[in-house]
């Protein structure tokens, strides 16, 4: 009870400070996201179209190798490039953030049944038409699944970008760890882990959403 009542109290206190680093922590990991979804989504549709294999390869392995370098040594390579700040840091998250977009998207976009493409061609639909009237809607849920684990890994990376000097929730952490103060510790974390749990409920609300006010994927004349 006395650790609730000095809680309740210590965010009081600390309130426009708290409030300050989840808006930071919430922009570098939308904006990351954002932009990965503007870069990566067009890519793997353009990759689920190309006939030549090996430039897939190449693509998907040069994504692939992002992916594997640690986040610690991305951010730090970025700072003698960029410097420090949140350019660094959404950089950084922009481009670990393309692999699972542009994979969902590719795949997506590949389990179409290619008949049935076949068969809108031979009614008329150009190649926008049956983009946008076909193989959209069929590969949303790839798609949006792609968008919604991305999210989810995001956020939890922002905690690091503090150590550039992004700020965010990892910067209560980082804090409460330097003054050994437990408050800070557990506002950053929980902050954190609830603000991921809640843009995924809300990306499933919108993927729902959207899966519902696609047009139907049948066959029609065009």
């Amino acid at each position: 009870m006395n650790f609730l009542s000095d809680y309740v109290q210590f965010l009081t206190d600390r309130m426009p400070d708290i409030l300050v680093a989840f808006r930071e922590h919430l922009i570098i990991s939308f904006v990351s996201v954002a932009l990965g979804c503007l870069v990566a989504i067009p890519i793997g549709i353009i990759l689920a179209g190309n006939r030549i294999k090996f430039v897939n390869s190449i693509v998907f392995a040069l994504s692939n190798l992002l992916q594997t370098i640690p986040s610690l040594a991305l951010l730090a390579i970025l700072i003698p490039l960029i410097g420090v700040g949140m350019k660094p840091a959404i950089i950084a998250l922009f481009l670990y953030s393309l692999m699972p977009i542009m994979r969902n998207t590719f795949t997506g976009f590949q389990s179409v049944n290619p008949s049935l493409l076949e068969a809108a061609r031979g009614m008329g639909y150009s190649r926008i038409q049956r983009l946008v009237n076909i193989q959209l809607p069929l590969s949303l849920p790839y798609i949006m699944s792609g968008i919604r684990v991305t999210t989810v890994y995001i956020i939890s990376w922002a905690t690091l970008a503090t150590l550039i000097g992004a700020g965010g929730l990892g910067q209560l952490i980082v804090a409460g760890m330097g003054v050994n103060k437990k408050e800070l510790i557990f506002t950053g974390a929980i902050l954190a882990v609830i603000l991921a749990l809640i843009a995924d409920f809300l990306l499933g609300v919108i993927e729902k959403w959207l899966t519902a006010r696609v047009k139907s994927p049948g066959v029609k004349p065009a």
